[in-house]
């Protein structure tokens, strides 16, 4: 099903800013799982998106594969080599994109090599026909980021800030005043993978940023149980699952098996995280 061309015409950061809000008038924090795109083949990657929508998830990060992908840890790497493998390009995940983008904001994340390769504009041409409602370009620093925002903005679509606890805090307050959509608040130093713990300064990292920002915070790396969900979803507007979920994409043997599995998880994380889901 492909998504309305005419979806684009809404700006992303307001249909970003209405799931934050759905989610707070339901009592809890936006649930945001990850999906890595074309992973372990296109077909179970469209039934894990299908399976996040009916579940109940707010948003969908959707990930882009590379060949380098510096920000993620040994999971997601390796489910991008194996999408890579099977064929997985630009223009097929978005292909995904468009099938659950009519009913939940998606948010494709890629890395700036993709993004520059393609062109600034050609890259956001395609994300507003697929009907995405802004990117994630997580190695693309502030200061070089002015070219790809001017053509986000032309198609309305927002460019999603990252910051970390080793991000300085007049870095921090600068991101924060310029961020569209929301902020990913990374939850630790390192790259994406599931933790038996979160850091316990979280909590003064997250209260900072929403201090300093007028878009929702986020938290995404690390997040791997429902109750950990529910903890983060304490501190934060967002919570961010990832590579939890691609793995028991991977894990599951057949795109039927593969739904039903993540579609558990973001069940359990919701009741997890209290308030109205309906």
């Amino acid at each position: 099903m492909a998504a309305d061309p005419a979806a684009a015409v809404v700006a992303g950061a307001d249909r970003i800013g209405a799931a934050f809000a759905r989610a707070r008038e339901r009592g809890r924090a936006a649930l945001m799982p990850y999906l890595m795109g074309g992973f372990p083949d296109q077909g179970t990657a469209d039934a894990v998106a299908e399976a996040y929508v009916d579940a109940g998830a707010d948003l969908v990060e959707l990930g882009v594969p590379f060949s380098d992908p510096l920000a993620d840890g040994p999971v997601i790497h390796a489910a991008a080599t194996t999408a890579l493998a099977g064929g997985a390009t630009l223009d097929s995940v978005l292909e995904t994109c468009a099938a659950i983008a009519d009913r939940v904001p998606v948010i494709p994340m890629c890395y700036s090599n993709m993004v520059l390769a393609t062109g600034p504009r050609e890259y956001t041409d395609r994300l507003a026909a697929a009907g995405a409602a802004g990117t994630i370009v997580p190695d693309l620093p502030p200061e070089e980021a002015t070219g790809v925002q001017e053509e986000l903005r032309r198609r309305s679509l927002a460019l999603v800030p990252l910051v970390a606890p080793t991000t300085p805090p007049s870095r921090r307050r600068a991101i924060c005043e310029r961020a569209e959509g929301f902020v990913y608040v990374v939850s630790v130093a390192g790259v994406t993978g599931e933790r038996a713990e979160l850091p316990p300064e979280l909590g003064e990292l997250v209260a900072a940023v929403r201090a300093e920002a007028t878009v929702p915070a986020a938290v995404g790396f690390g997040v791997g149980t429902p109750d950990q969900a529910a903890m983060v979803g304490q501190l934060a507007d967002g919570v961010i699952v990832g590579s939890r979920l691609v793995r028991a994409a991977g894990e599951a043997g057949d795109p039927v098996s593969a739904g039903t599995a993540v579609a558990g998880f973001i069940r359990d994380a919701l009741a997890a995280m209290g308030g109205r889901n309906g």
